[in-house]
């Protein structure tokens, strides 16, 4: 499959006392990249939820390599796939000019509202055929 590609810009409220991304912003850059993923899925979050259903991340294991700072330009590179019927992976990098400044891999699920698990959306499911 071919990898999702997400650009974006630090700004300074991104930045921690240091000068370099606070760490937690690097999650909120790999959600943006998976949002956009689902959204070119066909899939509309918003319709989703008043249908009783969300996606839930229920697994993230990551890596910071290297610091990016204020006024770097970003690339969030995505590969993923379906790995079940109600198991969606991802893997993420971070990465500025090709190099890799944080990776992580993603495991995500959808559940209703009310926390019970469903199957994945068929659109989602379709990725692994």
């Amino acid at each position: 499959m071919t990898p999702h590609r997400f650009p974006l810009t630090v700004y300074y409220e991104d930045t921690d006392m240091a000068g370099v991304v606070y760490y937690a912003n690097y999650l909120r850059y790999i959600e943006r990249a998976r949002s956009e993923i689902v959204e070119q899925c066909g899939l509309d979050q918003v319709a989703m939820r008043s249908e009783g259903l969300v996606f839930v991340v229920t697994r993230v294991e990551a890596d910071y390599i290297s610091p990016a700072r204020m006024a770097d330009r970003l690339e969030v590179v995505t590969t993923h796939r379906a790995a079940s019927p109600v198991r969606w992976t991802f893997d993420q990098e971070v990465q500025r000019g090709g190099q890799v400044l944080f990776r992580a891999h993603v495991v995500a699920v959808t559940m209703t509202t009310a926390g019970k698990p469903v199957r994945l959306p068929a659109e989602i499911r379709a990725m692994n055929t």
